[in-house]
């Protein structure tokens, strides 16, 4: 697959995502109020890596992406929940989201706590109830219950909860990637894993996924950290610099700017490196690793 065929296919898979988002909360019988809090923080943009990671991981094991997407956009609730309580004044405090006003600011604290909440809770209800046969009863439990794994207590919350309880704390490289393996890196490591599951594969490729997926975790994050430095408040959506506001520990302000690149860029390399140990096409997910390593929002 060429880069132009490459490019095309993460347009056309974001632009499925983003149709079928705003059909699932279309077809609630929920307040309305609560439904266009949803929507709105659904449809306020955003790259979809968590999702496009998933429908990826079954093209490059040869399978159909369509039979992927209610899981991807169940990703994408989860991912989008933890957005709009992460902008909560009691969280991070932040007026603008990807450019726009954050879902507090719209529909007041509570709505958005509410609407977090709903999306969290219904995502679980997208995957056990969306009819395929191909994804078997098994499968679905597997899914459901590794996402509220990757999800919850031992993952995206537990990591967050230890951010909070890091910030002004002078912390060592292993506490802030157990901060970042769990605050972001779970989610995105079970999207690849959902892919693979879905897609059949055996458990040594599992294995080998899930090294790939948390190499690209910690990757992600860090780009993450050097752009809150480097980057542009337009392209980001967001004022830059509120990690050092808020006392955050971040990789430039425990190894440098220049250690945190350095540290970008073994960290891609050992994504590859277990990517390619795979039986399965890569290019998909290899122009992934160069997507996150490089981007600029």
């Amino acid at each position: 697959m060429g880069l132009t065929d490459i490019e095309l296919f993460f347009k056309t898979h974001k632009e499925k995502i983003e149709e079928q988002l705003p059909f699932y909360i279309s077809k609630l019988s929920a307040p309305e109020q609560l439904t266009k809090s949803m929507d709105y923080s659904l449809q306020a943009g955003g790259k979809r890596i968590r999702p496009l990671l998933l429908l990826g991981t079954l093209h490059s094991f040869g399978k159909n992406e369509s039979i992927g997407l209610p899981v991807a956009c169940a990703v994408e609730m989860i991912h989008t929940y933890s957005l709009i309580h992460d902008d909560l004044p009691s969280m991070d405090n932040d007026d603008l989201r990807r450019g726009k006003p954050t879902n507090h600011k719209v529909f007041g604290e509570a709505m958005a706590i509410l609407a977090g909440d709903g999306l969290l809770t219904f995502s679980f209800q997208v995957i056990s109830e969306f009819m395929d046969e191909t994804i078997s009863p098994e499968k679905r439990i597997a899914l459901i219950s590794r996402l509220a794994k990757a999800a919850g207590p031992e993952g995206m919350v537990g990591g967050q909860v230890a951010d909070m309880e890091g910030e002004g704390a002078s912390l060592q490289l292993t506490d802030l990637e157990y901060i970042h393996t769990h605050k972001t890196g779970k989610l995105l490591a079970f999207s690849v894993m959902a892919g693979a599951i879905i897609a059949d594969a055996t458990d040594e490729q599992l294995e080998k996924l899930e090294q790939f997926a948390h190499h690209l975790g910690l990757a992600f994050q860090i780009r993450d950290d050097i752009l809150d430095i480097e980057g542009s408040e337009e392209l980001i959506g967001k004022p830059v610099g509120s990690d050092t506001e808020n006392n955050k520990n971040t990789y430039p302000a425990l190894l440098t700017l220049e250690g945190a690149k350095e540290k970008l860029a073994f960290h891609i390399d050992e994504a590859k490196r277990f990517l390619y140990s795979v039986d399965m096409k890569h290019d998909i997910l290899d122009y992934m690793c160069n997507l996150i390593a490089s981007r600029d929002h």
